[in-house]
């Protein structure tokens, strides 16, 4: 592994001012809150870094606060911090649940929201050493060859699939991210942050070399909110999605008046399935609705040659999800 140069920002300005000199001087640089995949990619070779920031010393940068009918999120909370804060139940517990689900306990005592959104994704040519599209090269190896864990929905030129739990969960609830870099601070809708390969296949998200992604602002949620996230996986912990559900309800009584419905695992940005949320707007909230929702949601889905299993495991996913939320 090449010599790093480490720099400890004691405030976001510190950090972007610390990245922009970096780069203007012809360097790499990676942000580090939590760390826990950045340095196994460094380790690995598949980022080429010159300069890690390390964000751990800001103060502040990781707290919960309900200002004007919003909670706003610190980037750098950890995901064990946001899994259990008092804040993120019943209409927000979709949130608290995505980062419980996340790796193990001692992933989630380290790693950061802004961290797991921001994550690149864990394609096996891609963290081994394949010159695919997210290694800067001009091919996706996973459309003729081992795409098990690939993209029903959104794929092309690359097929990857987003591997953030919270993610979804935020696009469910709506939320604004938060970016600064050196022009100060702007919002961006959580629809907005993500990118599809079709519009950039280097890329996930929308962030520039310097820009830092320190936090999420959420409305508040309503009284007749409710939420739940619902994860499929091929062991029993420490891995990513096959599949997840993240469903943002309004009901009134039994009978659905708004509904948010997204999906992970299965496309290269976080999935709104707007199908299914049409579909379920009016309806009372029965097994036979949450059945038909499970199937409209993969109507479009475009499987690869090895993927075919997570068609029938989507749709049974929506379903379970929506059960959940019956007698919420």
């Amino acid at each position: 592994m090449k010599s790093l140069t480490n720099i400890n920002a004691r405030t976001v300005l510190d950090a972007v001012n610390a990245a922009q000199e970096a780069i203007n001087a012809g360097q790499i640089i990676a942000y580090s809150g939590g760390g826990t995949d950045l340095l196994q990619q460094i380790k690995d070779g598949t980022a080429d870094v010159d300069v890690v920031i390390n964000l751990r010393n800001i103060e502040g940068a990781d707290q919960i606060i309900a200002v004007n009918n919003e909670i706003s999120i610190g980037g750098l909370i950890t995901l064990d911090q946001l899994s259990t804060h008092s804040s993120l139940a019943g209409g927000m517990a979709v949130l608290a649940q995505a980062a419980a689900s996340v790796g193990t306990p001692q992933i989630r005592n380290v790693a950061t929201l802004a961290g797991n959104v921001t994550q690149r994704p864990w394609c096996w040519y891609y963290r081994n050493g394949f010159n695919c599209f997210k290694a800067g090269g001009d091919r996706c190896f996973s459309v003729n060859g081992e795409n098990q864990q690939h993209a029903l929905f959104g794929g092309g030129p690359s097929f990857i699939v987003h591997p953030s739990d919270v993610a979804p969960a935020l696009v469910a609830l709506n939320a604004r991210f938060i970016i600064t870099g050196p022009t100060g601070e702007k919002s961006l809708a959580a629809t907005e942050f993500f990118v599809l390969p079709s519009e950039n296949p280097r890329r996930e998200n929308s962030l520039a070399d310097v820009e830092l992604l320190t936090g999420v602002r959420i409305p508040a949620a309503k009284e007749n909110q409710v939420s739940t996230y619902y994860k499929v996986m091929d062991r029993a912990a420490w891995t990513h999605a096959e599949v997840s559900v993240a469903v943002v309800l309004e009901l009134e009584g039994n009978r659905v008046q708004l509904a948010s419905v997204v999906l992970g695992g299965v496309a290269p940005i976080p999935w709104r399935v707007a199908a299914v949320e049409s579909f379920l707007q009016g309806k009372p909230l029965t097994s036979a609705v949450a059945r038909e929702a499970g199937e409209i949601a993969v109507a479009d889905a475009q499987p690869l040659s090895k993927n075919g299993h997570k068609v029938p495991m989507t749709s049974a996913a929506v379903e379970r999800a929506l059960l959940d939320l019956v007698s919420a």
